[in-house]
């Protein structure tokens, strides 16, 4: 059993904000691996994948970003998943706009959602992929910026960030070793 979530908010307003990476990742996993977020349960959206055999659970939480931690504690124990066979993707505000970068644990930095699972669950020992939001270009406090619409010319840039950061989630879910997934995707475009 793997569980794969993608942090955002909910609302149709955040749809295309930075801070919806984790949601627009999750949702490109989903429409690779051909399935839907048809249910909800656990304060979350849920979708349903068969990897070989295995059970994958697709999330995005409904508790919007900062409480992001409530559905990950509750889908973890419904589902009976241990840590280290989650995945969380993420907005990053640290790394370069469309880079990706994978890390088998680590702490929340500046990242409110993360903070929130951490503190949530215990512990910052789980795989998490990052996509780099950063625009040096851009000068205005961090609050607004990832709250902020993805500009048009950038859609290209950040639909092949997901979509990269959908394959490595799925190569994690697959089975490979979250290692060998940080060789083959990290800094990713």
């Amino acid at each position: 059993m793997k569980l794969i979530i993608g942090l955002g908010n909910p609302e149709k307003q955040y749809e295309t904000t930075f801070h919806n990476m984790g949601f627009l990742a999750v949702g490109e996993a989903a429409d690779k691996l051909g399935v839907k977020f048809k249910k909800k349960e656990c304060e979350a959206s849920v979708a349903e994948a068969n990897l070989g055999g295995e059970k994958v659970i697709l999330a995005r939480p409904v508790t919007y970003m900062n409480a992001s931690g409530r559905a990950v504690k509750q889908l973890m124990a419904k589902y009976k998943v241990a840590p280290e066979d989650m995945v969380v993707i993420y907005d990053d505000y640290d790394l370069p706009k469309g880079k990706i970068r994978i890390r088998a644990s680590g702490s929340a930095g500046t990242h409110n959602g993360m903070r929130s699972i951490i503190g949530e669950i215990g512990t910052g020992t789980f795989p998490r992929i990052r996509i780099g939001i950063r625009d040096e270009d851009v000068k205005i406090p961090i609050i607004n910026y990832v709250l902020a619409n993805i500009r048009k010319e950038d859609y290209p840039l950040f639909a092949d960030a997901c979509s990269a950061a959908a394959d490595a989630a799925i190569a994690f879910a697959r089975g490979e070793g979250i290692e060998r997934v940080m060789s083959r995707y990290n800094g990713a475009e």
